[in-house]
């Protein structure tokens, strides 16, 4: 922890980890609606292609379609509408032992898990960078980093309404060099994109087969606008061999084949977690 974030701390010491504390309840609020974005943004893509497909086709437009805000909360196997008591983040989960008030059936244990890595990364952000501007956009990131790596986990999409804001975002945010000079940003993203891009294209012309997705090249580039040029390298190779390690875990398990392509976007988003964390984080 650097000098600027330690001055950046309130005097009164029972008072910063009261905000600790509170930047928890947040994280844990947040990851709540991030479990929202993590099962319906996928659906919301898929409809929207549907609903290209159909156009295409001058076929009947389909009734109306899924979004954020729209059907509420509801289990997803009875459909039964949920109540405030059923969504109160990570407590709910406990007391209801991970299954559905109404009919028992299992919610899916990436609810609490998702809640909690949400809190503790908010948590993490103003322990690191003390209660500063730079905590603040610290979260969105580590926000948008967790929806992702679960999102392309379960379906392996990265879904482009959330990386290409992201790289805007990180050149907007080191403007001022928050987290790295602009110069630095700027090249951060270009090589984050065109490295990938073209380990891409290397592999499928030997192989002929495609490695990864162009939503790889994009989390690479927002994690290069908002951790800077010297970063990416480091990055690519925590994620490289988290993967490498996984892979090879999954192989011995037989939970995954040889050749088996496995989605890179949550390696790069833990290794963007742990890079924000040991970025400078200048203080405004």
């Amino acid at each position: 922890m650097n000098n600027a974030a330690i001055m950046s701390f309130p005097s009164d010491l029972a008072l910063f980890w009261w905000v600790l504390g509170l930047a928890a309840v947040l994280g844990a609020c947040v990851g709540s609606l991030l479990t929202r974005v993590i099962h319906r943004l996928p659906l919301m893509m898929e409809e929207e292609w549907a609903a290209q497909g159909r156009e295409a086709d001058n076929a009947e437009p389909a009734a109306a379609r899924m979004n954020l805000l729209a059907p509420g909360d509801h289990c997803p196997h009875c459909r039964a509408p949920l109540q405030w008591r059923d969504t109160i983040p990570i407590f709910s989960g406990l007391l209801q032992r991970g299954r559905c008030r109404h009919c028992a059936a299992p919610v899916g244990a990436h609810y609490p898990i998702v809640e909690v890595m949400t809190a503790v990364a908010f948590g993490l952000c103003v322990w690191r960078f003390g209660v500063t501007w730079p905590a603040l956009y610290a979260m969105v990131l580590a926000a948008a980093l967790i929806a992702l790596g679960w999102i392309d986990a379960r379906t392996n999409l990265l879904p482009d309404i959330v990386t290409l804001p992201l790289i805007w975002l990180g050149l907007l945010v080191n403007l001022n060099g928050t987290f790295a000079p602009l110069p630095q940003a700027v090249l951060g993203a270009v090589f984050g994109y065109g490295f990938l891009w073209l380990v891409f294209h290397v592999f499928r012309a030997i192989t002929g087969r495609e490695g990864m997705g162009y939503g790889d090249f994009k989390l690479l580039a927002a994690l290069g606008a908002w951790l800077g040029l010297a970063m990416v390298p480091w990055l690519l190779l925590a994620a490289s061999l988290t993967g490498v390690v996984v892979g090879l875990s999954l192989m011995a398990t037989g939970r995954a084949s040889r050749g088996q392509a496995l989605p890179f976007g949550p390696y790069l988003a833990v290794a963007g977690l742990f890079g924000l964390w040991l970025a400078d984080g200048a203080v405004w």
